[in-house]
């Protein structure tokens, strides 16, 4: 919401077709912010027991559980003797080669390809949606005979967008209260085949004409965003950070979010072109392509983490 406000009024302001680079450039600041944080972030205690560094866990959790009054009073960890099943001896158990062994070649799966789906949607539609809009609902004709015409376009589909991004904060609401209600997998499933029907309807606005053009342009988009939110948006981000073992936790994480931000960059380069080159309506089949694929590869390799001690993870 606050990035598509700053978007319009740095239009408003400055109306220009550079504009776009003054909207990315006021990121830059909380980028910075963020990455000044993260050093006074306390560590995994859970990750450093793994590594037997038994001291540095306890004073880490020292600083998670830091308050007032104090409690507890001591903190006290002990070293679990993990027992190497002599079967898996030669598979390694850190490392990034540790995510592609026998154990753990489900887990990746599962965090990193519906993630990557997911964000050839997210930011397909995130980031073009006011270009998707201006497409559909400009008040001048679809090829603007100008800049002023191209501006004014683009104004009154970022207010479209924000109106369209309300829809991402009721879904991840929605998402808080029943994540562990129903559960990652099925929100996961349930979130992929929404989002297909909602670019669906985005998608067969082309045959309409008028207010029921708007409608099936809003519904799909609505429905879009809500169920993103819902499942593999909130829930891509669960999984990836639960179904690893401690020991490679991070690196599972980090794997799969790198993968799929392959889906993001890519999407951003190729959107424009594919826009011009296919169409609005076809790109939008694609994406149910895509959103019915990660239903697919969830379903195939699903793990449910609801309800399981994440020390649990990943023994058998």
């Amino acid at each position: 919401m606050v990035g598509t406000a700053v978007g319009y009024l740095i239009l408003y302001e400055n109306p220009e077709v550079q504009a776009w680079r003054w909207m990315y450039a006021t990121v830059i600041v909380p980028a910075i912010l963020v990455i000044i944080g993260r050093f006074f972030i306390p560590d995994s205690g859970q990750w450093l027991v793994s590594c037997g560094r038994i001291e540095e866990a306890e004073r880490e959790t020292r600083r998670l559980l830091k308050r007032t009054p104090l409690y507890p009073n001591e903190i006290k960890l002990i070293d679990p003797n993990t027992n190497v099943d002599s079967g898996n001896l030669t598979e390694p158990t850190r490392g990034y080669g540790a995510l592609f062994t026998r154990k753990n070649r489900k887990a990746t799966i599962l965090a990193s390809i519906p993630w990557f789906f997911q964000d050839l949607g997210t930011y397909g539609i995130g980031i073009f949606t006011p270009t998707i809009l201006a497409a559909t609902i400009g008040s001048t004709a679809r090829h603007p005979q100008n800049l002023a015409n191209l501006i004014h376009n683009d104004m009154l589909a970022a207010k479209g967008a924000a109106f369209l991004d309300i829809l991402l904060i009721v879904g991840i609401i929605s998402a808080v209260l029943l994540t562990d209600k129903i559960g990652r997998i099925r929100l996961q499933v349930f979130g992929f085949f929404g989002c297909a029907v909602g670019l669906t309807l985005a998608a067969l606005s082309a045959n309409f004409e008028g207010q029921m053009r708007m409608f099936f342009i809003f519904a799909g988009f609505i429905l879009f965003n809500f169920m993103n939110s819902l499942g593999p948006n909130a829930q891509t981000y669960l999984l990836a950070g639960e179904v690893f073992p401690t020991q490679i936790r991070g690196k599972g994480a980090g794997f799969a979010a790198s993968f799929a931000k392959i889906g993001a960059v890519a999407t951003a380069f190729l959107f424009p072109i594919l826009l011009k080159d296919i169409g609005v309506t076809a790109l939008l089949y694609i994406l149910v392509g895509t959103s019915l694929s990660g239903v697919l590869i969830t379903w195939l390799y699903r793990i449910e983490t609801r309800g399981v001690s994440l020390e649990k993870v990943g023994q058998d």
